[in-house]
């Protein structure tokens, strides 16, 4: 039996980050400073999937589930320039 390689769990979570896209509400604000910053899309989606894998794996080590205000918070807290992006996209 064929063991399914790292390169397949990393294009399942580049797939899974391009739909998150329209549905989170920071991704599309990351992706879209991503692309304005020059990166081709499978570039942007790359640097969104990794921002994800931090994320779960941290959900995953404190057990706690996802929360997306939770982490607007966070980054609020932090002074990310994410929040920039967002402040002007509900604006």
């Amino acid at each position: 039996m064929a063991q399914i390689g790292v390169g397949a769990h990393s294009q399942t979570f580049v797939e899974w980050a391009a739909q998150t896209i329209n549905k989170s509400f920071w991704a599309g604000t990351f992706y879209q400073q991503q692309r304005a910053k020059g990166s081709p899309h499978q570039v942007a989606v790359r640097a969104l999937a990794f921002k994800w894998i931090r994320i779960l794996y941290r959900c995953w080590m404190t057990h706690t589930p996802y929360d997306e205000s939770r982490y607007l918070k966070a980054l609020q807290l932090r002074g990310s320039p994410l929040l920039a992006g967002l402040a002007t996209k509900t604006a």
